[in-house]
């Protein structure tokens, strides 16, 4: 049986162009980044949630799930 907390060698790698375009998502639509009242990201601003993910694991930005 293969032992994942054992092992030999780790092999780490620069991602190609194409592997980068192939993650990458979103879109963004307004050049604001972070609300200085909230200190949270825009929506659809640069540091947007729909393109980086959620601030906090497993809670979306509007708090209801």
């Amino acid at each position: 049986m293969l032992d994942v907390n054992n092992f030999d060698s780790m092999r780490i790698g620069l991602a190609s162009p194409e592997q980068i375009r192939a993650w990458s998502h979103g879109e963004v639509k307004k050049p604001e980044t972070i609300n200085y009242r909230t200190l949270k990201p825009e929506r659809e601003g640069l540091f947007c949630e729909k393109i980086f993910g959620p601030t906090r694991d497993w809670e979306c930005h509007c708090g209801k799930y």
